[in-house]
């Protein structure tokens, strides 16, 4: 199947959304709630385009609509950039404090807003619950409703399904999770963790209880578990050496 996607015809696969192809396609179509690892959430509609079909267009989210049907895409006509104006703005309200708000900002030529609360960063996109669903920790949620919506631990306290990974502040876009290491210790969402060195470089690299749970997933022995991806990537480009060598 084909689509025109800003007037260039692509190959399409039924069922895969507009933003897969258009990012296949080498189109840019911003997000803020989409992650590669688990797809589109819809939370944001920062990725919304306009599509054509049958002569009829109407507006959809990208990262969310699935291709079924040949259709033309318009990732930044007036009518779209005029609705990523107005999220960037109602956003940039939100969390002021964001370096990535900031810039978004000023790039969409925003009006200037009194901020909700200048020191908040979080654009609730849920990215950072998703990341944590997908770990199988499920420690963090959205709490509250309305302005007052935020992500947060049960009633505020260090979760026991908390591993300490720092998933959810990797993947976070805005920077708004706080993580602290220090002494080998890692604290976040109101909870400190110990930390595992790496045998190799004597690094901190992850706390005990991810790798506990790497350990029981993977049955590795104990050795080969406290060394740090870094270490990890150089062993094995070491023994995958030692192979091309032992085949020349």
């Amino acid at each position: 199947m084909k689509i025109r996607i800003d007037g260039m015809e692509t190959e399409v696969t039924s069922g895969e959304t507009i933003l897969e192809a258009a990012r296949r396609a080498g189109i840019d179509i911003p997000t803020l709630c989409y992650s590669e690892a688990f797809g589109g959430q819809g939370v944001c509609r920062f990725c919304m385009v306009e599509i054509e079909v049958g002569g009829k267009k109407r507006l959809v989210a990208s990262c969310t609509y699935p291709i079924t049907e040949e259709m033309e895409v318009r990732t930044a006509t007036p009518a779209v950039k005029e609705i990523r104006r107005n999220l960037v703005t109602l956003l940039y309200r939100r969390a002021p404090d964001s370096d990535l708000m900031k810039k978004l900002f000023q790039e969409y030529n925003c009006d200037r807003i009194e901020p909700v609360d200048p020191e908040e960063s979080c654009i609730m996109c849920r990215l950072c619950v998703k990341a944590c669903e997908k770990v199988g920790a499920n420690a963090i949620s959205t709490v509250l409703r309305g302005t007052e919506k935020r992500v947060a631990t049960p009633f505020d306290e260090g979760s026991e399904e908390c591993v300490g990974c720092s998933a959810c502040a990797d993947i976070c876009p805005t920077g708004a999770i706080p993580v602290k290491e220090e002494d080998g210790r890692r604290e976040i969402w109101h909870r400190s963790f110990e930390m595992s060195r790496c045998e190799e470089c004597g690094k901190h690299y992850t706390t005990q209880p991810v790798s506990e749970h790497v350990k029981e997933q993977t049955e590795l022995n104990s050795s080969s578990e406290n060394i740090c991806p870094g270490c990890r990537r150089k062993k094995l480009a070491a023994e995958m050496a030692k192979v091309r060598l032992h085949v020349d």
